[in-house]
C-alpha cells in the first residue's frame, strides 16, 4: 500500500513535461492568489515545479518551454 507521500519520480517522472494547459492553470491560480502549496496540491505537481513556472512567467512573460536537444 502506498502512502500520500509517494516518491515524486513515481508520480510524475523526471522526463515528463507539464502540459501547456497545466502551466496556464498554474498562472491562473497564481493570479487568483492561491498559494504555491495549494496549486501544487490541486494539480498534483511538485511545489518546485509550480514555483519554477511562476518565476519563468514573471521574468519572461511566457510559460512556453524551449525545445529539448536529443
Amino acid at each position: 500500500m502506498q502512502t500520500a507521500s509517494t516518491n515524486i519520480c513515481e508520480r510524475m517522472g523526471r522526463s515528463q513535461e507539464v502540459s501547456e494547459l497545466k502551466r496556464g492553470t498554474v498562472i491562473g491560480c497564481h493570479l487568483c492568489n492561491k498559494s504555491i502549496r495549494d496549486i501544487s496540491w490541486l494539480l498534483n505537481i511538485p511545489r518546485s515545479t509550480v514555483s519554477g513556472i511562476i518565476i519563468k512567467w514573471k521574468q519572461l512573460g511566457t510559460t512556453a518551454t524551449k525545445p529539448r536537444s536529443e
